[in-house]
């Protein structure tokens, strides 16, 4: 069944206010997506009826706080298929996931020689860590490369596996500027029949279509649930096996089960890693959130989403002075990332806005994917469950009136 947008958009207060005095067309969730009552509300009742520091605690109120705070990691954990709720770590946001793997597991599994394969179309988040690892350890950074319709050429990548000297690929799951999915089980397969390891970032995949980590064969992934309809909080999901061998990322309280003068021993996984006073109503509305989208259907979210970027696609095809960057609309997801030749994308978003449509310009913190394609910068439209039709009749307008005020 289609997508009652009209209804799914009466769940998010934001969208009773308008801007500049135009109706709210949000087209910005690759960034941050908006918040449901749903997640306000359940956050909102951790502080007022159940807020306690968890783990610790024997009285009444800190087992409760534990118990919801276990529960949504649980719920996650159904989520993406994850084999054990263990297996599912709380962090600040993707990017922290990344960098704890990069850290804890790259210390001491990557060594000088050693090869580490990213591709063109990471973000910077899946990119830096395993850059500046591969400087520590004098280690060799390849790149799969992207073509000019915005795919992974795939034929790179076995030259790079068949010495055997890499260790890990690091790939996006969905790219957050072309939109593109790239087929990340085929690689998993390639890598893990070469004996490298695959780290999946799945942020700007998680919240748009159903997830599986063990058939999509990662073996890490990372995703935001800020990008989910949650709050600021992120999840790192690594095999069992490869987070017991791991040690620490961060050292402190909780993470720890004896401390001595001269020595620790650490706790079980995940605790291993969750250092420190955990972000309690965060992960409580992050289980809400994943409610939420539970109840809408995975399924059901990305054929909206497919959709949305054909119509999309088609509209912005009428635009002769407008180039799209990325594949056609069943090999990406929604987002649709462009430029318009002789005008800045930020000039481009400030007209946007005045018109009430909020886009995002930049080099979407993927600068070497930009360079790729000869440009500085795009503006970049993302689409979420409580778009539609109107809102790209609304960009279509929007961008009309860019060429009314700067010309080309």
């Amino acid at each position: 069944m289609p997508l009652d947008v009209a209804a799914i958009r009466q769940e998010f207060p934001i969208f009773e206010r308008t801007t500049h005095g135009k109706r709210l067309v949000f087209l910005d969730s690759a960034a941050s997506s908006q918040k449901p009552r749903a997640v306000i509300g359940a956050m909102m009742r951790v502080y007022t009826h159940s807020y306690a520091n968890v783990h610790r605690g024997l009285y009444a109120l800190a087992e409760e706080a534990t118990e919801l705070y276990e529960d949504a990691r649980a719920k996650i954990a159904r989520f993406i298929n994850a084999p054990d709720p263990a297996e599912v770590v709380n962090v600040r946001n993707a990017t922290e996931g990344i960098n704890l793997v990069a850290y804890s597991w790259g210390e001491t599994n990557i060594h000088a020689g050693d090869r580490i394969v990213l591709t063109e179309m990471e973000h910077h988040a899946n990119l830096v860590p395993w850059q500046q690892l591969a400087l520590r350890k004098g280690a060799d950074l390849a790149y799969i490369p992207v073509t000019e319709t915005g795919h992974l050429d795939l034929a790179a990548l076995p030259p790079l596996l068949e010495d055997g000297r890499t260790k890990i690929v690091a790939c996006s799951v969905m790219s957050n500027v072309l939109g593109t999915t790239p087929p990340v089980t085929q690689i998993a397969e390639m890598a893990h029949a070469a004996g490298a390891l695959v780290m999946m970032d799945g942020a700007q995949a998680v919240p748009h279509r159903p997830m599986d980590v063990q058939a999509l064969g990662a073996d890490f992934m990372a995703f935001s649930g800020h990008k989910m309809c949650g709050p600021g909080v992120g999840i790192l999901w690594g095999r069992g096996e490869l987070l017991e061998a791991m040690p620490p990322f961060l050292y402190g309280g909780d993470m720890i089960r004896t401390v001595k003068r001269d020595y620790a021993k650490w706790n079980d996984v995940p605790y291993k890693f969750e250092a420190g006073t955990p972000p309690i109503a965060e992960v409580i509305g992050l289980g809400a959130a994943v409610d939420f989208l539970s109840a809408i259907g995975m399924d059901a979210i990305h054929t909206h989403e497919q959709d949305i970027v054909t119509y999309t696609l088609a509209r912005l095809a009428e635009l002769p002075w407008l180039h799209v960057l990325g594949p056609g609309p069943y090999e990406r997801g929604g987002v649709v990332s462009f430029w318009v030749d002789g005008i800045h994308p930020h000039d481009i978003a400030s007209v946007l806005d005045a018109e009430g449509v909020c886009v995002r310009a930049g080099h979407h913190c993927a600068q070497p994917l930009h360079e790729r394609f000869g440009i500085a910068a795009s503006a970049r439209a993302s689409f979420y469950i409580y778009n539609d039709k109107d809102d790209v009749d609304a960009l279509v307008d929007a961008l009309h009136q860019v060429v009314r005020i700067l010309g080309r």
